[in-house]
Order: structure tokens, then C-alpha cells, then sequence
């Protein structure tokens, strides 16, 4: 899938503040499509709708620690949904433990991010995702 700029993002997180900075740094780097969700039960909606639309999101990017949903509950959610399971999914952490990231490439993460970063290290995950 190529990389562009009005590609349609979703940033999934329970911290605002932290919605807000992800959203800045996609600006930042070019992006101009971009909705939020509070947390993955927020998110799934969402990303039926948009698909049901025809218009589904072309990039998740999620943290891993919210309530009532995970960001991996989300991401084994969207690889579980046929029309969804080759969705990018960028998952963003605080927990650098190696465990997680194996459970994460397990549940078909398409890359990690750990927290904190700069746009120039979120740009070039994407990039990576993008260019596989």
C-alpha cells in the first residue's frame, strides 16, 4: 500500500494529551486524515463504519494500555475481520519488555513504537510499514 498524505488514520489512545501529540507528529510529517478514539471500544466502531462506508481507515495506530479495550484486543480484533486483516497496525507503548513484543508480532502488529519518541521515529516506522 503506498504512503500518502490523505491517507485515513485512526489514533487510538485513552490519554488525550497523548491522542493530541500523536496527531501533531502525523501533521507534522504530512498526514491530514487522521480521527481519534479514546481506547480499542471506541475505535471498533469506528472502523466497522469506515468500512461499511466504503471508506475504511488505511492505518491504525494504537496504544497497548487502555480500559475496557487494549490496543491488543483491537489489533487481534481487526487481523480476526477478513476485510480488515491486512490493515496497517502501528501499536505504541510505554512497556519495552521483549515479551510484548512478541505477543505483538504474534497478534500480527505490523510494527511497535515505544514511548517516548519523536516524529522523525514515527515516520520512519511508517515508512517501514509502508514499504515492505
Amino acid at each position: 500500500m503506498a504512503l500518502k498524505a490523505d491517507m485515513k488514520i485512526l489514533v487510538v489512545d485513552d490519554m488525550a494529551t497523548m491522542r493530541k501529540i500523536i496527531k501533531n507528529m502525523l501533521s507534522q510529517v504530512g498526514f491530514t486524515k487522521i480521527t481519534e478514539a479514546d481506547d480499542g471500544a471506541t475505535a471498533w466502531p469506528l472502523l466497522e463504519q469506515a468500512r461499511e462506508s466504503g471508506e475504511p481507515y488505511e492505518f491504525v495506530v494504537s496504544d497497548w494500555n487502555m480500559p475496557q479495550m487494549s490496543g491488543l484486543d483491537l489489533l487481534k480484533k481487526v487481523r480476526a475481520t477478513e476485510e480488515m486483516a491486512a490493515l496497517p497496525f502501528l501499536m505504541i507503548t510505554a512497556e519495552s519488555e521483549q515479551g510484548n513484543v512478541v505477543i505483538a508480532v504474534k497478534a500480527g502488529v505490523s510494527n511497535f513504537i515505544v514511548k517516548p519518541f519523536s516524529a522523525q521515529v514515527l515516520k520512519e516506522k511508517i515508512d517501514k510499514i509502508f514499504n515492505k
